[in-house]
């Protein structure tokens, strides 16, 4: 399963992209795949052919995950 999140490095704008896997407390490091900006847009710093990119742990800010499609189309109320 993927996670679709949003990276807030320290001293740069916030980065979209996909994890395979959440990182654990004892991880160094943190691979984003498919690297962009919020708004899908190429980030500057790096090659448009990138798809995969490390970054330390202790660069990181904060991590957001968001909602997949899958648990969008989840009803959780329904009115009669």
């Amino acid at each position: 399963m993927t996670y679709s999140i949003i990276l807030h490095i320290s001293g740069e704008a916030s980065v979209a992209g996909e994890l395979a896997e959440l990182p654990k407390p004892t991880d160094n490091f943190i691979v984003v795949m498919n690297p962009r900006q919020k708004d899908g847009k190429d980030l500057h710093y790096i090659e448009s052919n990138v798809v995969k990119v490390i970054w330390p742990i202790n660069k990181i800010n904060f991590i957001e995950i968001l909602e997949n499609a899958e648990e969008e189309k989840i009803i959780g109320f329904v009115r009669e």
